[in-house]
């Protein structure tokens, strides 16, 4: 990862925090920072702020949790907002909340190195300009990595996929079901995403197939609602118990659709996991009437032909890839994995992920939502703040 930047070509910057990323983790952090009185920068790679929510996220997206989980720190959503925020919504909220913690990221400005100098006991982050071209070194005590889980839309290598004729896209180019009405859609993978893209699709008229691999749990978001505000005083064994018997009461026995339980309840998976329900928005109803077929995992891809694992073979006209995202945060980060591993995910587990040595912090890597973010953003902004005390009487 080494490279060869020379003084004369950028111009060299001094500022006590640098975030990585003005998505809700880095503005988060940056509020959390500017509460305690610390100066920060935040560099943003797009164009916006919240660029995944407002470049990448697919019309007919909410919240899937309740709003009281998750709200940024210091800015709890007004009473009257509905319990499931739309995506609209949520990016005026983003925009309030950054106008509000009067926070200026540098935009269209993209990490391409970072490492901790030993003499100087600093961060070295250098940066590009997209508009300028103009590379500047930030120097700084602390550096938080903000880029989170999401960074980049993972697509799998299906033997035959660069020849298949027709449209693939990874889900974060998905917008609506409108544009491909009456066209035969795979998508896959069945997440939260995949399920309400596909439900999507099927609204609009697109004969919809979605792939479904491995075990899942199914909630509504009432189920999860109440599960997670019973957590506060229940064993999760008990609240994973109750909800097990409202998903079976309400859904039935899904394994003959091709939908089977994983062993481990839905709270504590998530827990231990990372790993979320998935919640439904209809989908299930769709597959129960055959609307929306269920196949297995896909093999290979021939023309516009997709073989299955079970040898089923169909022809489809697009593919939308809903399969998940993944970090790049390691294609510009130099830190020994003492933060993050090669994965670019963190070495530690939650609560201890987000702390790692010589004033190196992530946020937004908790699998936890935006709750997660919340928690993380309060504890790197503690520790930060704590840790300048202690250096100012030294």
């Amino acid at each position: 990862m080494e490279r060869d930047y020379t003084v004369k070509e950028m111009e060299t910057r001094k500022i006590e925090v640098v975030i990585v990323g003005a998505g809700p983790s880095g503005l988060a952090t940056a509020a959390c920072l500017k509460v305690h009185g610390i100066p920060n920068v935040v560099l943003e790679r797009e164009e916006c702020c919240a660029s995944l929510w407002k470049l990448r996220a697919y019309d007919r997206l909410k919240l899937h949790l309740a709003k009281r989980f998750c709200w940024l720190p210091h800015a709890p959503f007004p009473d009257d907002a509905p319990t499931f925020i739309p995506k609209d919504q949520f990016v005026r909220y983003v925009d309030d909340y950054t106008e509000r913690f009067a926070i200026d990221p540098v935009l269209s400005t993209t990490v391409e190195h970072a490492a901790y100098d030993k003499a100087s006991g600093a961060w070295s982050v250098i940066a590009r300009s997209s508009s300028t071209d103009k590379l500047t070194d930030y120097r700084c005590r602390f550096l938080v990595v903000a880029t989170g889980e999401n960074s980049e839309g993972f697509v799998p290598d299906i033997p035959g996929l660069k020849q298949f004729p027709g449209r693939a896209i990874h889900s974060s180019f998905f917008k609506s079901g409108r544009d491909y009405a009456g066209k035969n859609v795979l998508v896959v993978g069945s997440g939260n995403s995949g399920m309400e893209i596909a439900y999507d699709l099927s609204n609009h008229g697109a004969k919809t197939t979605i792939v479904i691999r491995s075990p899942l749990h199914v909630m509504t978001k009432e189920m999860i609602y109440w599960g997670m505000v019973l957590l506060k005083y229940l064993p999760v064994t008990v609240v994973d118990t109750l909800a097990l018997l409202l998903a079976k009461f309400k859904f039935g026995d899904l394994s003959k659709y091709g939908i089977v339980r994983p062993s481990m309840g839905p709270f504590k998976i998530k827990l231990a996991t990372g790993t979320s329900a998935v919640i439904d928005v209809g989908t299930i109803g769709k597959i129960q009437t055959g609307e929306i077929k269920v196949v297995k995992a896909v093999e290979k891809i021939n023309g516009d032909e997709v073989v299955f694992a079970d040898g089923k073979k169909y022809n489809y006209d697009a593919i939308v890839f809903a399969t998940g995202f993944k970090s790049t945060a390691k294609t510009w980060l130099e830190d020994d994995e003492v933060l993050l591993d090669k994965e670019g995910m963190p070495n530690e587990r939650v609560p201890n992920h987000w702390k790692g040595k010589n004033g190196i912090y992530c946020v937004g890597f908790a699998r936890a939502g935006l709750a997660g973010v919340s928690m993380d953003a309060k504890n790197v902004a503690d520790d930060i703040k704590n840790r300048i005390k202690k250096l100012s009487k030294i």
